[in-house]
């Protein structure tokens, strides 16, 4: 095959896979993923044809990797900090990632992380607005299954350590119904028999 033809067909595939991934996770399709994607295969392939020098295909899927998935690698960067008990600097990457034009669905990634480090923290109203804002993503189709307990499980405790008990009975509950045999669906159902809220435990 032409080396300069590899780029598109490279571009595309990575496309395909990937859109049908997020397809799989519950997320959708992003049109702004297909956008970036098609406009980095675009260019690279202008740039090919326009010197005659084709882009290794390894190196073009590093570029479109970093490029697409710029708030996901992010987030993992700001979970790596937070794990180490380094939260303003993990708080700070978030606020990174949220400035880099995030699509939806990385976006709610994005916001969840960040509640769950302000709810850590102790930043019950800031948690609250993140985890709901990330919510907000399933009503486009956006939020996948695994990400969506996990924004229920640590909403209903923030709103369980604000005193709001009936929110958090709630989206406890709506842990357990959607996703009972996960990890936040065990400690959901855990939560909601202890109340550790109640006795002043983390």
């Amino acid at each position: 095959m032409n080396p300069v033809l590899l780029t598109p067909l490279v571009g595309l595939l990575y496309i395909l896979i990937f859109g049908g991934l997020s397809l799989l996770r519950r997320e959708g399709l992003s049109n702004q993923f297909a956008l970036e994607g098609l406009a980095i295969t675009a260019a690279a392939a202008f740039f090919s044809l326009a010197t005659g020098i084709p882009l290794h295909p390894i190196l073009f899927l590093v570029i479109l990797y970093l490029v697409t998935m710029r708030a996901r690698l992010l987030v993992d960067a700001g979970n790596f900090l937070a794990s180490r008990g380094r939260r303003e600097a993990a708080l700070s990457i978030y606020g990174w990632a949220l400035r880099l034009w995030p699509n939806r669905a990385s976006r709610a990634v994005v916001l969840i992380n960040r509640g769950v480090v302000e709810l850590q923290q102790g930043r019950l109203e800031a948690a609250i607005g993140s985890l709901e804002e990330a919510l907000r993503a399933r009503e486009h189709g956006r939020l996948g299954l695994k990400y969506e307990a996990a924004c229920r499980y640590n909403l209903g405790l923030a709103y369980g350590r604000s005193g709001r008990e009936s929110e958090a009975s709630r989206e406890l509950n709506e842990v357990m119904d959607l996703f009972p045999t996960s990890i936040y669906g065990q400690q959901a159902s855990r939560a909601l028999q202890e109340r550790p809220w109640r006795q002043g435990r983390p």
